[in-house]
């Protein structure tokens, strides 16, 4: 079997978390971009959806990052109730 090379510069804060990651799943950087590449044969493109957000998904992210409109909730059935409402 023939080998090819791929060379690819990426911010160092991303490579260690991601990384971090693949070590928790018992996986090399090496085999996570083999079954990347893979899925994308396999799926002849992207192996998850691929898209621009909404308006009102910018807006909300932006509020949400300057800590606007936020909500806090002690549990996951909080949420849920919440939701109800």
């Amino acid at each position: 079997m023939k080998t090819a090379i791929i060379h690819a510069r990426i911010e160092p804060q991303t490579k260690r978390k991601a990384e971090g990651v693949l070590q928790k799943l018992g996986i090399t950087p090496t085999e996570a971009i083999r079954i990347f590449y893979q899925q994308i044969s396999l799926n002849g493109g992207l192996p998850f959806p691929v898209k621009l957000p909404n308006k009102r998904t910018v807006e909300t992210l932006k509020k949400s990052q300057r800590g606007k409109g936020l909500q806090k909730f002690s549990s996951l059935d909080e949420i849920f109730k919440s939701w109800e409402e």
